[in-house]
């Protein structure tokens, strides 16, 4: 248990909060939701923000919804976009929504047993039975034109980009509904989100105060940004995603483990559990020797366990250790071959048939002719590297030229060839 509030501020997630909302928190236990846009079948790590204070919320004691957005997914949020996005069907709306819930359940507790166990919720639920004239009389009727031409997002989008379609400009009223159908019919009296929903927010707020004359809170946290203002959790080959099958876990720690100190400071606080007392102790050492990296390789491990799991996450660290430390032949063999591909992902790669390999001839052969001269253009030159020492197969120093070429294979069809300090060859076997 902790105050939701104080817990936010000192973590840096607190952007804007209407009055008291912090009373309202203090006289009992209380419901919030925080919406996820389902146009994607995963989350990736800018959702964390959102997902990390739903967490907050409810290790406060206090009773966590989350929305995904079955209906609203179908129109799209213009909120500081600068065109319209493609519309999803129904059937790819349903999978990615499945998918989601999935994902939401690693952070969130939905014990039967718990008062304050989260929900999930769809919005196409209440939304799919509205006829249209419904939804302008009852609903419509509500918020003026002004009230939504004044909001940022709406005002930026007019004025920047190509123009706004009035199915995204109803997307405001439609958010809106939820909050009052999630307020009236499941007691939610708060709204979380990024500081890019504040006006779809407050237009919630509104709706239930004109509709039943009901008072609701908002309260938004930043939008995260790298330290070089760069758009946080993309990178050149895309978006850092939660399933694995997208992003995999050892890529996933390598994001983390490879953020910049000033952005470490700041991530360990928003995308871990850790307390305030154990972060300023790794911050303190940190700074005594920075070259350690004390505070990446911390948030790397926590985030990695939360959302792969321990197993995962010691697959990443041997995966690490064999490119940038001291690896064995043992550390190699135990990764598994999606992991093994992405530790060397873009390393040149030798196809040899097997009939070829299982041929008996020594290393220099192996290294120079039967690997189409790419790895070693000459036996002469082969022969000369291997005894100086700078010759590994499957992290096993080489010394002997004329030894037979006889390894036990990587997932039984690769050998990792290391020549020189930095530079590897795959070959693998088919």
């Amino acid at each position: 248990m902790n105050n939701f509030i104080d817990e936010l501020q000192w973590r840096g997630m607190l952007q804007d909060m209407t009055p008291g909302l912090e009373q309202h928190l203090k006289e009992g236990m209380r419901s919030a939701y925080l919406g996820f846009d389902p146009t994607a079948d995963s989350l990736h790590i800018g959702h964390l923000v959102g997902v990390m204070t739903l967490l907050h919320f409810q290790r406060a004691g206090h009773k966590p919804f989350a929305l995904v957005g079955g209906a609203t997914g179908m129109i799209g949020d213009p909120s500081f976009k600068s065109a319209e996005r493609n519309l999803l069907d129904k059937a790819s709306l349903d999978h990615n929504v499945e998918c989601l819930k999935n994902q939401l359940a690693k952070f969130l507790n939905f014990d039967e047993g718990l008062t304050n166990k989260a929900e999930l919720v769809n919005n196409h639920d209440w939304m799919a039975e509205f006829s249209f004239l419904a939804f302008i009389r009852d609903v419509g009727k509500h918020i003026t034109v002004n009230y939504m031409m004044a909001k940022d997002s709406v005002k930026r989008r007019l004025e920047e980009g190509s123009g706004l379609s009035f199915t995204e400009f109803s997307y405001q009223l439609i958010q809106g509904y939820d909050f009052f159908h999630l307020w009236k019919n499941q007691g939610v009296s708060i709204q979380l989100g990024g500081s890019d929903q504040w006006g779809n927010i407050v237009t919630g707020t509104e709706l239930i105060r004109k509709m039943e004359g009901g008072h609701a809170f908002a309260l938004t946290v930043p939008l995260i940004t790298k330290s070089d203002g760069a758009k946080f959790g993309k990178t050149e080959s895309g978006s850092i995603w939660l399933d694995p099958e997208k992003t995999s876990p050892y890529a996933f720690y390598q994001f983390w483990l490879n953020v910049s100190d000033e952005d470490a400071s700041k991530y360990i606080r928003i995308f871990t559990l850790l307390d305030q007392k154990t972060i300023q102790q790794l911050e303190k050492e940190h700074l005594e020797a920075p070259h350690l990296r004390f505070l990446q390789k911390e948030i790397a491990k926590e985030v990695t366990c939360m959302i792969h799991g321990e197993k995962e996450y010691e697959m990443a660290l041997k995966a690490s250790s064999i490119l940038f430390g001291k690896s064995s032949t043992e550390d190699l063999a135990a990764l598994d071959e999606r992991t093994f591909l992405q530790v060397f992902e873009g390393v040149p790669q030798v196809n040899i048939s097997r009939e070829v390999f299982e041929e008996k001839s020594n290393l220099v052969d192996l290294l120079s002719e039967k690997s189409h001269g790419i790895i070693f253009p000459s036996k002469g030159e082969a022969r000369k590297m291997i005894q100086g020492g700078g010759v590994s197969i499957n992290k096993e120093k080489i010394t002997d030229p004329a030894a037979d070429a006889v390894f036990p294979l990587l997932q039984n069809k690769y050998l990792l060839v290391q020549k020189g300090k930095k530079q590897y060859f795959i070959i693998l076997i088919d």
